[in-house]
């Protein structure tokens, strides 16, 4: 009898065994179809240099945190399985470049293997779409005077209304300081949020530009721009160009080579290289020809 009632209890134990052994399996995904690769448009490609520096297999993942973010999605499956530090890159690039996801928190979780991005939002959905609209309308509102010139105008143009319309804080307790919407909507930013807000109004001007994390002279974290002006790239820093003066915006970190800019600024590199920044015509001084040809006559052209 004690026999048979031994049989019993593990036969009970071993079937809870695989229901809970199987419940595991189907939960983490291990034997679901990985989703097909997709890329993002040639459109949106083009005005996303840093996307492009990606491989293959590394675009597939961008593309696939692309579109689950769009859709605000919080658990997004990736069309291949990549380690935690490739996963890391691919994330910290994505959330840096794509200004117009000020929802996503820099915070992410990975591990050893990641086959499913899990994404922390900000807020709820209906505060996120309500936010997503007042964006947008900022955004149409600040390029409604945006001239169709040239791409040197284009990003003056920008740059200056950003500075005109923008205080700068340093966001240790504020949630959106480090986010477009933190500059466009609610005009209050760190660093981080001037720069995105810049990438995200270039962008839909049709301007190249990227997003830059690295230090200063100082040893301060800090964050600033490169765009590409007629075919060539320069630096930029907003937040440094922003006096606190109202309606006056310097431009002393506008359009700036590597010779100067690199400085006061010393880029970060992990994750992918900032262009190469050499030429000078578009930089305000030389463009307007506000500098002294030579030091024994310093006069100002």
């Amino acid at each position: 009898m004690a026999k048979k009632i031994l049989i019993a209890f593990m036969l009970v134990i071993s079937v809870a065994f695989l229901i809970v052994g199987g419940n595991f399996v189907k939960d983490s995904g291990v034997f679901e179809p990985y989703p097909d690769a997709e890329y993002l448009t040639s459109e949106k490609t083009d005005s996303r240099p840093v996307y492009e520096m990606l491989d293959k297999k590394e675009k597939a993942v961008y593309s696939a945190l692309y579109n689950g973010v769009s859709e605000k999605k919080t658990e997004i499956p990736l069309p291949y399985e990549v380690t935690g530090d490739d996963y890391s890159k691919i994330y910290c690039i994505f959330e840096k470049q794509e200004g117009e996801f000020f929802y996503i928190d820099s915070t992410y979780y990975t591990a050893e293997k990641v086959r499913n991005a899990q994404v922390v939002m900000r807020e709820n959905i209906d505060e996120i779409n309500r936010k997503t609209a007042e964006l947008e309308q900022s955004a149409e509102t600040a390029l409604l005077g945006i001239p169709e010139t040239d791409d040197y105008e284009k990003a003056l143009y920008i740059h200056d209304y950003i500075i005109n319309n923008c205080k700068y804080d340093a966001g240790e307790n504020y949630n959106y300081s480090s986010t477009a919407y933190g500059c466009l909507v609610e005009k209050t930013a760190n660093c981080e949020g001037y720069s995105k807000a810049f990438g995200y109004l270039a962008e839909r001007a049709g301007l190249v530009s990227v997003l830059v994390t690295g230090k200063t002279d100082k040893g301060e974290n800090h964050a600033w721009n490169q765009v590409k002006i007629n075919n060539e790239w320069y630096n930029l820093d907003v937040t440094w160009d922003d006096m606190d003066i109202p309606q006056e915006a310097r431009k002393v970190y506008f359009l700036c080579n590597d010779e100067t800019f690199s400085k006061t600024h010393i880029s970060e590199d992990t994750y992918f290289k900032p262009f190469e920044c050499t030429a000078t015509e578009n930089n305000y001084y030389v463009r307007n020809g506000l500098f002294a040809r030579d030091a024994r006559k310093p006069t100002i052209l």
